[in-house]
């Protein structure tokens, strides 16, 4: 027979764990067990399984069948698709009754007939199989496990690099800041990969691509018959990411009237489709991204404070690449490799003319106009050596915003920028004054110096 499915059995009592294992073992593709239920929200993250047997008694001496309801109330929470059918010697129909209301699919009695749990268990699974929406295919892409990130070897990415490796291990919602074209949504790939949710989906959102009208429908779903084109019950994007990571990006660009409902989804960890009055708990780990100061837009009241504490948890931000000049020619590099095989070219080096050029170049548009750059310029080149005259460097106008930003900001003497450069790092890096040094290419000890110096 066709074997479907993950079954989770999580019952303190290990005969009948190494029991079921064997009847069980015939009807679901794999059968987990669990002795306490103590790891249970690490394994349904991990496992993600369809169908939990769930005991209702752990604890010696007890049988109330609280632990069990807890244990429901929280697999339902972490994992609602996941069908829970509870496991018990005491039949007290009271507490079936109240296992049901809470969301467990069936109630079987110990001791169990075999052909009744087998049966219970696989009409679990249909109703879980069943319960799987299409629409999470449109949302969730095949996911890289690869890093597809190129950090570089300059002292302005060192630090971001460090703080990465120690922050995507956690559930901690996390800011990333930068210009255009820095690798923000990169970044946030990066983090998912790095992250115990790996195995889960990664959606991504762009924030200013919604509109107002469909915000709610788009990120939290609908019923069926909701408003007038609600044909069918549709998947939103916090369900979609459920056990994964949410990357809400340009998220400056959600209007104000609407910031609250995406404050109260995360703060509750729920949310509600359009059309219903049930709250879908949610598990998912959030991202945020803007080239946009939010500290400033909160000033001016265009951003709500609370959502920029709730999802400014953990701050990264990437430097722009004129900052760290030493990684241009290792990422063009990269770009010539990528293109030569995408366009079957064979420009083996960048002469030293082009090389200047690259490294001078003041790239407003960060790494996606140095990629573009670089393409063009595979496809333009002919021989196998890319020269200046196939860069077409000649634009090299300030964005707006970078032009507004420095017009608002007056000339400082040098000795003034250099204290200034310490002080945001020493509030950046919390004092940790050899992240502090890295970040500005200096030792420890001319750190302490220009502290001293400076009256820091």
């Amino acid at each position: 027979m066709n074997k479907n499915g993950t079954l989770l059995v999580v019952d303190d009592n290990k005969n009948i764990l190494t029991s079921l294992q064997y009847l069980l073992d015939s009807y679901f593709a794999q059968v987990l067990t669990l002795n306490s239920p103590v790891t249970l929200p690490t394994v349904l993250q991990q496992k993600r399984p369809d169908v939990v047997l769930l005991d209702m008694n752990f604890s010696s001496g007890l049988n109330t069948g609280n632990e069990g309801l807890y244990w429901l109330r929280e697999i339902k929470r972490l994992r609602p698709q996941t069908q829970v059918v509870l496991f018990t010697a005491y039949a007290d129909i009271n507490l079936a009754v109240t296992g049901l209301k809470d969301g467990a699919t069936d109630f079987v009695v110990k001791p169990w007939d075999n052909a009744r749990l087998v049966q219970t268990l696989l009409e679990a699974l249909d109703k879980s199989l069943q319960g799987k929406p299409k629409q999470k295919a449109d949302f969730t892409p095949i996911y890289n496990k690869e890093s597809q990130m190129y950090w570089g070897e300059s002292a302005a990415i060192r630090p971001l690099k460090l703080t990465v490796k120690r922050v995507s291990t956690t559930d901690a919602n996390i800011l990333i800041t930068g210009e255009n074209g820095t690798g923000k949504d990169m970044l946030a790939h990066e983090v998912h990969r790095l992250s115990n949710r790996h195995e889960g989906p990664f959606v991504s959102v762009d924030m200013g691509a919604i509109t107002e009208t469909l915000f709610e429908s788009e990120l939290f779903g609908h019923v069926k018959g909701s408003f007038t084109d609600a044909h069918a019950d549709r998947m939103g994007r916090f369900e979609a990411a459920d056990g994964g990571t949410l990357f809400l990006d340009e998220i400056a660009n959600l209007p104000l009237h609407l910031q609250p409902k995406l404050l109260t989804a995360i703060q509750k960890r729920s949310y509600v489709k359009v059309g219903s009055n049930a709250p879908q708990p949610t598990n998912i780990r959030l991202i945020c991204a803007t080239n946009r100061n939010l500290d400033e837009m909160v000033k001016q009241g265009d951003f709500r404070e609370d959502l920029l504490y709730r999802i400014n948890t953990i701050h990264l931000h990437i430097p722009a690449l004129r900052e760290r000049k030493e990684d241009i020619l290792p990422l063009a590099e990269r770009f010539l490799q990528q293109y030569n095989e995408q366009y079957g070219r064979h420009l083996k080096s960048i002469s030293s003319e082009a090389t200047a050029m690259l490294q001078k170049h003041p790239w407003y548009g960060n790494i996606r106009e140095l990629q573009h750059t670089i393409e063009k310029a595979v496809i333009m080149a002919d021989g196998v050596e890319l020269k200046p005259e196939h860069l077409e460097l000649n634009n090299t106008t300030k964005p707006a915003s970078l032009q507004a930003e420095q017009q608002a900001t007056p000339l400082q003497t040098l000795e003034a920028a250099e204290k200034d450069a310490i002080q945001r790092a020493m509030m950046e890096f919390e004092g940790n004054m050899t992240q502090v040094a890295q970040v500005l290419g200096i030792s420890r000890q001319t750190l302490y110096s220009k502290i001293k110096r400076y009256g820091i």
